[in-house]
């Protein structure tokens, strides 16, 4: 099990998106069959199993075992992830374009940058799993808090300088056997859930 995936796929992200495989999807952090699972969330196994092969087809649960009981076979499944998060490909019609409108100082451009980046993210994860490889990443995380605006806007000032120095240092146009990397650095206040 992945700690996350991305569903890439415009029909499984409409699976998944259906309040009932939902939770079942949560509730298949631990493997169970319909039986356990009609019993936890409170539907007929009947529903339970109709919701299940949905997920299935999608690759968002797989089997891990069956169990004979008498004439029975019990399907065990598991979720294939702990999390899931759903691509700007699923809508690829209306994905957000970053460069449509490049406005560093606009929050819209920087949701767009960002879809950008689960996307090329989950495109390199699928393809490095397929693969049986890694992908060599690197984030950083953290907060900071301004006393004043002036002092946020000395921060990004000096932030864009020493990263662009940086970048001077290292970008090298004719390596040979060179690869691209993609740079996102944002700031934005930090979201508080009520």
């Amino acid at each position: 099990m992945f700690d996350v995936a991305v569903i890439e796929d415009p029909a499984a992200a409409e699976v998944s998106l259906d309040p009932i495989r939902a939770k079942l999807l949560a509730e298949l952090a631990e493997p169970g069959s319909a039986t356990t699972l009609a019993n936890r969330v409170g539907l007929p196994r009947q529903k339970v199993n109709y919701h299940l092969r949905a997920l299935e087809k999608h690759g968002l649960v797989e089997l891990v075992e069956e169990r004979k009981k008498g004439n029975v076979t019990e399907r065990v499944l598991q979720a294939t992830a702990s999390s899931y998060v759903i691509s700007p490909m699923a809508l690829s019609a209306v994905q957000p374009d970053p460069e449509r409108a490049p406005d560093r100082l606009s929050a819209r451009w920087l949701l767009a940058v960002a879809s950008r980046l689960v996307r090329d993210v989950g495109m390199l994860i699928t393809g490095a799993t397929k693969a049986q490889k890694r992908v060599a990443t690197f984030a950083l995380d953290g907060e900071v808090r301004f006393a004043s605006a002036a002092d946020r806007a000395a921060f990004a000032e000096e932030l864009a300088h020493t990263v662009t120095t940086l970048i001077g240092r290292y970008h090298d146009e004719n390596a040979a056997g060179g690869r691209d990397h993609r740079l996102i650095v944002a700031i934005h206040p930090t979201a508080r859930s009520e």
